[in-house]
């Protein structure tokens, strides 16, 4: 369309394309099922792309941000069990949502029916999540095992974190590996998630490493053994912090509520 045409006129011509395209090739929302009604790269509507909201709790921890539903777990410094325990290898981390709704099912369709488009608005979510004060040498995104990543086709946290660390101005480094593959995490404790990933992860390149501020960048964060396995392997390497930043996390604390409907004053948290 001519750079020279009206706005008016090209807006309508736009539209009537868009309404034309639609029509010789109808297409439904992976989510909703709606029909689409702009032509995009991303099969998602405009509504369902932007529907998922940052996670809310009244109490969170310090450290892992893990939300609770009161501040029983939490001490003097607002550290929950975990953390004050030091299990979690991770410094902080920062979740953009809760792993449920049409954030799930965006997940979902960028990370098992490969609809790569889907990163550019995914790490938009991810900028969103990190406060402005933190600063960052280096973004690392979540090793996937290489019989993995050549099953998939590609690794998701990489799609994610290679914008991302472009729009952080922070080089991109690929020195933390998947040592192993480990079985599923699913349905496991979290003692037994933390033993299944143990070792998993090693790095190349330790001066690239030593002393540096790590962005470690990944799609959900579950109960945070994975998370914590590489971060601990950053550190042993020489990082001097390690900062987890993921789309999801699953919130638990509706597990948490007793037989009445009443609030425990503990809760197994994500980490």
């Amino acid at each position: 369309m001519p750079d020279n045409w009206p706005l008016a006129v090209r807006s309508v011509s736009s539209r009537s394309f868009a309404s034309l395209f639609s029509a010789i090739f109808p297409d439904e929302c992976r989510v909703c099922e709606s029909p689409l009604q702009e032509i995009s790269r991303v099969p998602v509507c405009f509504k369902c792309l932007h529907a998922p909201k940052p996670l809310i709790a009244d109490y969170f921890c310090a450290s892992c941000r893990t939300p609770f539903l009161n501040d029983a777990p939490l001490d003097e410094n607002g550290l929950c069990g975990l953390c004050r325990r030091g299990v979690n290898g991770f410094d902080l981390a920062y979740s953009f949502g809760a792993y449920e709704d049409e954030l799930r099912k965006l997940i979902h369709l960028f990370k098992y029916q490969k609809i790569k488009t889907l990163a550019k608005p995914l790490g938009d979510f991810l900028v969103r999540s990190i406060p402005l004060d933190q600063r960052f040498d280096l973004v690392t995104p979540m090793p996937l095992h290489w019989l993995r990543q050549l099953e998939r086709g590609f690794n998701q946290s990489e799609l994610l974190a290679r914008p991302l660390a472009k729009r952080l101005n922070v080089p991109l480094s690929s020195a933390l590996l998947r040592a192993r593959a480990t079985p599923s995490q699913a349905g496991l404790t979290h003692a037994k998630r933390r033993a299944n990933v143990a070792g998993a992860f090693r790095v190349s390149n330790r001066e690239k490493l030593a002393g540096k501020r790590i962005l470690l960048v990944d799609d959900v964060l579950t109960t945070g053994a994975t998370a914590g396995a590489a971060a601990a392997a950053l550190k042993r390497a020489g990082a001097k912090h390690v900062t987890v930043l993921t789309l999801a996390r699953v919130d638990r604390r509706p597990l948490w509520l007793d037989a009445s409907g009443g609030k425990k004053s503990e809760s197994v948290g994500a980490s």
